[in-house]
């Protein structure tokens, strides 16, 4: 809920509240684009309050707020603004996403309070002298957000109120204060102030932006810490977006055009990996021969990296410096609205929903639909699958119980991602199918064989020594 108003500085006197009925300046209008709407209120003591109200084709509100004195003495009244929020709504409850109370005040920069932190430490934080910015509340893909003058000073509030008694809900709200205004008999003043309410579309928020010269409006959208990342990429998405015209395909060229810009760094990373693999039974060889002396055991793996060239750091910095680029990615996916009801092919009608699917009625061969708990759709299963197999490209762990953690990784990260929407899914497999073709590539290169048989063998050893126990 969002309401205007203004907070007399002298006490008794009447201003419009939350209960006051107004009067249309014409009756039967209706706001539209083309039709602003006015309402007055007269206090009964010589004050008359107008406002008008309009609203463009898109999502910003302008309202519009005077007062004329008709009295013999001059009055003093601040302007202000509130949106709040009743109640705690659903969230997706994804740390790379921000849900909650958010707002830029002045030169204290960007300002998040989620729902929980919000009611937990009961938020009060103010900022008595913030110069641009707005506040507002969002969810994953719509806001709304105040916008106060961005020239003038005002004071904003960010705030919860936790539910005290069984039936009430928390509250949610942040606001702002304009210095007040001195209205002499007989003279009108006013203030006007914008209102975004609606979706979190990049090309209209920094329209709104650029014109309104809101400060730091873009970041509305969650863009995270790599924002110098994930801004360019999704400039690039758009581009490409604009040529064929299917999201799902934009993600496969999107993938593609970013895996090979880090191919180089991917290159240098695969090629230790595979030296690293081409060495391990030399590696094994000096384990069991030195096991019981552990420095030199170290100084003749040492000997061993600087006789066939190896650096074992080598593998693990490209990847490192890929991590925050490929986050960038996810994250673009994931906060902006493109890919809501967006269609990829066959059964996938929407990128932004999981995928329909089941495997447990064998992809809708089986007249039956599975419970909520147990959603493994087909792109999941391939996305599952295709992470196993390039994790088989790895140097096994030196340790037994790292290698069935490894092995079983894959199956565990198919059943957390199964909820998510399936263009995510469907990047992260495209993105293991790369990753796949291009480290065989290299490994083939290196002549460096790929035991995948003899992991998988490995994965499920511990499953059949149970099985033989329970036999015995």
């Amino acid at each position: 809920f969002v309401e205007y108003g203004w907070l007399p500085q002298a006490p008794n006197t009447p201003v419009p509240g939350a209960d006051t009925v107004w009067k249309p300046a014409k009756d039967g209008a209706t706001l539209t684009p083309e039709s602003p709407v006015a309402l007055t209120w007269d206090n009964g003591q010589g004050l008359v309050f107008r406002r008008t109200i309009s609203v463009d084709d898109r999502y910003l509100f302008t309202v519009n707020d005077e007062v004329e004195n008709k009295s013999k003495a001059e009055v003093s009244l601040a302007p202000y603004g509130r949106i709040y929020r009743i109640g705690t709504p659903q969230t997706q409850g994804f740390y790379i996403l921000h849900e909650g109370l958010i707002g830029v005040a002045g030169e204290d920069g960007l300002q998040e309070f989620t729902y929980a932190d919000a009611t937990k430490n009961s938020l009060n934080q103010i900022f008595p002298k913030a110069t641009g910015g707005w506040m507002g509340i969002t969810d994953k893909y719509w806001a709304a957000a105040l916008v106060p003058g961005q020239k003038e000073p005002f004071r904003a509030t960010f705030a919860a109120r936790k539910a005290k008694n069984p039936g009430d809900k928390d509250v949610y709200y942040t606001d702002y204060i304009l210095p007040a205004l001195a209205v002499a008999a007989g003279a009108t003043r006013g203030a006007t102030s914008n209102l975004y309410a609606g979706a979190k579309q990049v090309s209209v928020i920094e329209d709104y932006q650029q014109k309104l010269g809101i400060k730091r409006f873009d970041r509305m959208i969650d863009w995270g810490w790599f924002y110098f990342i994930t801004k360019p990429l999704f400039y690039l998405m758009e581009a490409i977006n604009k040529i064929v015209k299917n999201f799902g395909v934009t993600i496969l060229l999107l993938t593609l055009i970013v895996k090979g810009a880090l191919f180089p760094f991917a290159n240098w990373s695969y090629e230790s990996m595979a030296k690293m693999k081409k060495v391990q039974p030399q590696m094994e060889e000096i384990k069991k021969k030195f096991a019981n002396d552990k420095e030199r055991q170290q100084k003749e793996m040492m000997a061993l990296y600087g006789k066939e060239k190896i650096n074992p750091a080598a593998g693990c910095l490209p990847i490192l410096l890929q991590i925050p680029i490929f986050f960038a990615l996810y994250k673009v996916l994931f906060v902006t609205i493109d890919m809501r009801h967006a269609p990829f092919f066959g059964w996938i009608k929407d990128l932004s929903a999981p995928d329909p699917t089941h495997l447990f009625n064998l992809f809708g061969l089986i007249p039956w639909t599975p419970p909520e708990f147990m959603p493994l759709g087909a792109w999941v299963v391939i996305m599952g699958i295709t992470m196993w197999v390039q994790m088989q490209l790895n140097p096994p762990q030196p340790d037994p119980v790292q290698q069935q953690v490894f092995a079983w990784m894959p199956v565990i990260f198919t059943f957390m991602l199964a909820s998510f929407p399936a263009g995510l899914v469907i990047y992260w497999a495209w993105n293991n199918v790369l990753s796949i073709g291009q480290q065989s590539y290299i490994m083939k290169k290196q002549g460096t064989e790929i035991p995948i048989k003899d992991n998988f063998v490995r994965m499920f050893k511990p499953l059949t020594g149970l099985f033989k126990s329970k036999k015995a």
